[in-house]
């Protein structure tokens, strides 16, 4: 697994996690959620590739 998949969702989380502090600080509560809801899934989308070789992987150990 490539280390910088790791590096780089992290970086997405912290950043997420400032702008939801931020933002709950300055009373945009909804906005904030929604902030963290984007970070999720731009975390998931950079993780996509990693999970379809995943699956590839366990598809070709178990030979389904």
């Amino acid at each position: 697994m490539d280390i910088m998949i790791i590096i780089k969702i992290a970086i997405v989380g912290i950043i997420t996690a400032i702008a939801g502090m931020l933002l709950k600080r300055a009373g945009k509560d909804e906005i904030a959620t929604v902030v963290s809801i984007v970070g999720l899934v731009v975390a998931l989308i950079m993780m996509l590739d990693t999970i379809a070789q995943l699956y590839e992987t366990l598809k070709a150990l178990f030979n389904f």
